[in-house]
């Protein structure tokens, strides 16, 4: 006679799924509309639940997580006010392409549209920035739930998927229906198309590759890498994708995004053929889709995407693949091209790469380009580069000579308060690597909360705060368009050094650039990271323009 099957509530099957899909580590910030959860999870001990301070700064470093691992990152966060924090790093998930699971604490089903304490219909709220939104309404359904969950979340153009849990389903009890972990389903090469393109792009005679987005993996920028290096074809990458090929590679031709190089731009204006892998062709890749014209290039554009919404969606290709990065670039290395490319056009848009990632000096005692350009000559050239959203990412971006893939952790949805913690969810997933989070003074205040959770789990990175007293993108928006009318972009900050200190961190207060090479060898010499000041004055808007002479 069978033995009947255990009965355990839906919290303890819901943490047994998870652990099945191999998930050993969740970020998110506790809360009562999930303590079934909670509690399944004590039976699983080598199971590490990050607590972070704000639901914000955990849906960061779950995204950034996902980035690092090749995992799915795993956000829990309670309804409501947990539920509209969670929000944003959702977006940055969705309009990075990265694979999430967000588990969100709900009312009971015996209260849904009663607009019940803390109640919010989630289909609706996540309908913009998630792949798929479901409510496991029954006990007996929760492992298919998490399985279809996992599945959609790394499937073609991977992102963020939400699962809702009512609370009293939590307590539920049921027998479970184990799953096996999902697969990962991505789309492969049509030959069908796949040759012609490759003729097509093998008689151009100005080729450019641009690649970037999401869904790439080590495999494909080594295959990638070496083809266009074999072919003698230069690559551009597109917005915050700079680590798809290492930036001191000679195919490495620069990347486009805000302040791009000049002549990158014309580069691509005068390619005949683009072979665009990955990259959807956004709004700041494309200059406001003015550096490719609308919606037929001039060029004939090859391009290829793991989903197939994006392919037309603004630009009209010649030749369309929905296929994965990894599929596609593995079938390049069987290309062989019928031309050889001229080598030295791809050595020449390196140099230019190279000329206009050379340090300029700008007025006054601290030049942040020389010090970016520094970098390098003192770390690893696996350290991981962190930043969110504002001028000074410039410098990174522009002087900072990114390494292989996973060195650079940058939102493509331009969101503030990233860089922090995600250079933390950096240390928490490579403790052995040295992380640095280059932040504004306003973004750094974002999420400067998360400092307790560097702490807490003793993964401190290194934090450059540019300090000018100012929100300094807007300030300079502000001069372009209405000179010297200035509202609402002025900073009070608190004294950073001594902030740093009070978490246990060593901090240093950097005001000329004589200064931060002593200073940043004991940020690497140190057990606690560092956090280092980089006063810089307000006229230093960006690393081409002062304050005072925009508008003009």
């Amino acid at each position: 006679m069978d033995t009947p099957s255990t009965l355990l509530n839906g919290g303890q099957i819901l943490a047994n799924a998870l652990v099945r899909q191999g998930v050993d580590i969740a970020f998110g910030v506790p809360g009562e509309s999930f303590l079934p959860l909670l509690n399944g999870l004590v039976d699983h001990p080598k199971f590490r639940f990050i607590t972070c301070r704000q639901e914000g700064g955990a849906a960061y470093m779950a995204e950034a997580y996902a980035k690092l691992s090749g995992q799915p990152g795993v956000l829990m966060v309670t309804r409501g006010p947990g539920a509209s924090n969670a929000m944003i790093g959702m977006h940055t998930a969705y309009q990075d392409s990265t694979p999430m699971v967000l588990l969100v604490g709900q009312v009971g089903t015996d209260m849904v549209e009663r607009e019940a304490f803390q109640e919010i219909d989630y289909r609706r709220m996540y309908s913009e920035c998630a792949k798929w939104i479901g409510s496991i309404d029954r006990v007996d359904r929760i492992d298919e739930f998490v399985s279809h969950a996992f599945h959609v979340a790394q499937a073609g153009r991977k992102g963020p998927v939400v699962l809702a849990l009512p609370e009293d389903v939590l307590y539920m009890t049921s027998q479970e229906n184990p799953v096996k972990p999902a697969h990962i389903v991505q789309p492969g090469l049509d030959g069908n198309v796949f040759q012609p393109a490759m003729q097509a792009f093998a008689s151009a005679n100005k080729p450019m590759v641009i690649a970037g987005g999401g869904n790439w993996n080590s495999a494909a920028c080594e295959d990638l890498r070496s083809w266009v290096n074999r072919e003698g074809v230069p690559v551009a990458t597109s917005f915050r994708s700079q680590d798809v090929i290492d930036n001191l590679d000679p195919a490495f031709a620069g990347d486009l995004g805000i302040g791009a190089n000049p002549a990158l731009v014309k580069r691509i204006q005068e390619a005949d053929v683009l072979l665009v892998i990955g990259e959807r062709l956004g709004e700041m890749t494309t200059a406001g889709y003015s550096l490719l014209s609308v919606p037929q290039t001039k060029a004939t554009l090859i391009h290829v995407l793991s989903g197939p919404e994006e392919l037309g969606r603004v630009y009209r290709p010649d030749f369309a693949l929905n296929c994965s990065p990894e599929n596609f670039c593995a079938a390049l290395k069987t290309v062989k091209m019928a031309k050889n490319h001229d080598s030295a056009v791809m050595k020449t848009a390196h140099a230019e790469y190279l000329t206009f990632s050379s340090p300029v000096t700008v007025p006054g005692d601290l030049q942040l380009a020389q010090i970016m350009s520094s970098l390098p000559s003192s770390i690893p050239r696996d350290s991981i580069m962190t930043n969110g959203a504002g001028n000074f990412a410039t410098w990174v971006h522009r002087f900072y000579p990114y390494g292989p893939y996973k060195t650079q952790l940058a939102p493509a949805n331009g969101s503030m308060g990233y860089g922090l913690p995600a250079a933390i969810a950096a240390k928490i997933t490579n403790p052995e690597k040295v992380a640095i989070a280059v932040c504004g003074d306003g973004d750094f205040m974002m999420n400067c909360q998360e400092l307790a959770t560097a702490a807490r789990y003793d993964a401190f990175p290194i934090i450059f705060v540019v300090n000018n007293n100012m929100l300094g993108t807007i300030r300079m928006h502000q001069e372009r368009e209405f000179t010297s009318r200035v509202i609402a972009t002025g900073l009070t900050n608190p004294d950073f050094v001594r902030f740093a200190d009070s978490f246990g961190m060593p901090g240093f207060r950097v005001t000329k650039t004589a200064e931060f090479a002593p200073v940043f060898a004991k940020a690497l010499a140190s057990k606690k990271g560092a956090l280092i000041e980089l006063v810089l004055d307000q006229e230093v808007i960006s690393p081409s323009k002062l304050l005072s002479q925009l508008g003009k």
